[in-house]
């Protein structure tokens, strides 16, 4: 007999940054075969972060000026290196936007309950895997003195988080992730000065900052007032893709929504109104003045800076839920495997930057214990930005073949091996 049913399918062992999920229209089949099809933007739009998340990394192993000066710094950035920088602002929003995304439609098929214990010990999982496997990845120095708090970290943090926010009605979780996202510039000038406890736990919360502890250098890169924000509003907004809902309908919220977005950060950035502690200002000539418009702040994420990031992402899903052509199906290979992709690039990064550094005569860079430039003996290291987007290309090449095996390796396993939907 032939019928017709919606199905939502999701699995959790796509990455511990953003959990795949997939969503299955409306079919028919017989009592042996379910023919599904999968829509593949929510993979599409990771990957291509990925891929440009990347660029940023090699830039940071290999570029001659990676750790001399901020690339945003207009009085010594070339346009094509602040937009090197610039593009891959769009990758962290998007994870994080999309880890919510894929929580609530997980939770579609598990109880509250459930779905609680499961961002518990997922958030542990990532907390851990960015203080012992990224760390040393990046550093290769197993004593563990450089702990850098990135975008693992925090998404870890924020699942832990979220696990109580779940418990709110939905006008309330879509209040908190606007008031998260919106008002937290206003603590802008609240700074908690010193190398100690109260200081440090300001800046796990908003206010970026280095600090020593012993032996311990921890850099906290991300705050998490605004992460917490980003994570939220995707939470909500992963009711959009629950099973049933109308994809003409999604298509309309997302464009709006995308469109406001963008909208506001221009009226906001116009004027310098609120949104971003680093104001825009006339510059030499009318492409730095450009560059100035665009020049917001990460650390810890402006509003302005989420909304020029997630905009744009919000209009990518509103126009590619649609079939995957040649070149897409390749790029969404990398946003199903997502955490195996993160480890991997940053560990061969590191490989081959140790490589290039002994070539050229700068051994030191084996052990980082803090940057490249903060080693007196990799002083001069590094090459020109050509030679960084060769070095990228070749890693993506190479990084391809790699995360289409472990691909298939989950689809043939993910029922035998619990390990891997920590992977």
């Amino acid at each position: 007999m032939i019928s017709k049913i919606k199905k939502f399918h999701y699995k959790n062992s796509d990455t511990a940054m953003t959990m795949a999920w997939e969503h299955y229209p409306v079919t028919t089949f017989t009592s042996k075969t379910i023919k599904a099809k999968r829509i593949e933007s929510i993979d599409l739009l990771r990957g291509i972060v990925m891929i440009i998340m990347a660029l940023d990394h090699v830039r940071d192993y290999f570029h001659r000026d990676a750790f001399l000066y901020d690339p945003a710094d207009l009085t010594k950035t070339s346009i094509s290196l602040f937009f090197t920088r610039f593009i891959a602002h769009y990758c962290a929003p998007v994870f994080v936007f999309l880890a919510g995304v894929s929580v609530y439609l997980y939770g579609l098929k598990k109880s509250r309950k459930e779905l609680c214990f499961f961002l518990l010990t997922r958030g542990v999982w990532l907390v851990f895997a960015e203080l012992f496997i990224v760390s040393l990845f990046r550093t290769f120095n197993p004593s563990y003195t450089y702990l850098n708090l990135q975008v693992i970290w925090a998404i870890g943090i924020c699942m832990i988080i979220l696990s109580a926010i779940i418990y709110m009605p939905k006008l309330t979780i879509l209040l908190t992730g606007v008031i998260l996202v919106a008002a937290h510039n206003m603590l802008d000038t609240v700074h908690v000065h010193g190398n100690n406890l109260p200081s440090f736990l300001w800046s796990v919360l908003h206010d970026a900052n280095h600090f020593i502890f012993g032996r311990f250098n921890v850099y906290v890169h991300y705050p998490l007032l605004s992460w917490m924000g980003v994570m939220t509003l995707g939470y909500y907004t992963g009711s959009l893709y629950a099973p049933g809902y109308d994809f003409v309908k999604r298509k309309k919220v997302l464009l709006l929504t995308g469109i406001a977005a963008i909208v506001l950060f221009i009226i906001l950035r116009s004027g310098n109104l609120y949104g971003d502690a680093a104001t825009w200002s006339v510059q030499k000539d009318s492409v730095f003045s450009f560059l100035s418009f665009l020049n917001v702040t990460k650390y810890p994420p402006s509003l302005l800076y989420i909304l020029i990031t997630l905009g744009p992402a919000l209009l990518f899903l509103a126009f590619a839920e649609k079939p995957l052509n040649t070149l897409t199906k390749k790029i969404a290979v990398f946003g199903r495997v997502p955490m195996f992709y993160y480890l991997a690039h940053i560990l061969l990064i590191h490989i081959l930057a140790s490589i290039a550094a002994l070539i050229t005569g700068y051994p030191a860079m084996i052990v980082l214990n803090n940057g490249v430039n903060a080693i007196p003996e990799l002083k001069g290291y590094g090459f020109d930005l050509s030679t960084v987007y060769l070095v990228w290309i070749g890693l993506i090449l190479f990084l391809y073949p790699c995360c289409k095996w472990f691909d298939r390796y989950k689809k043939i396993n993910q029922s035998k091996k619990w390990w891997l939907s920590y992977l």
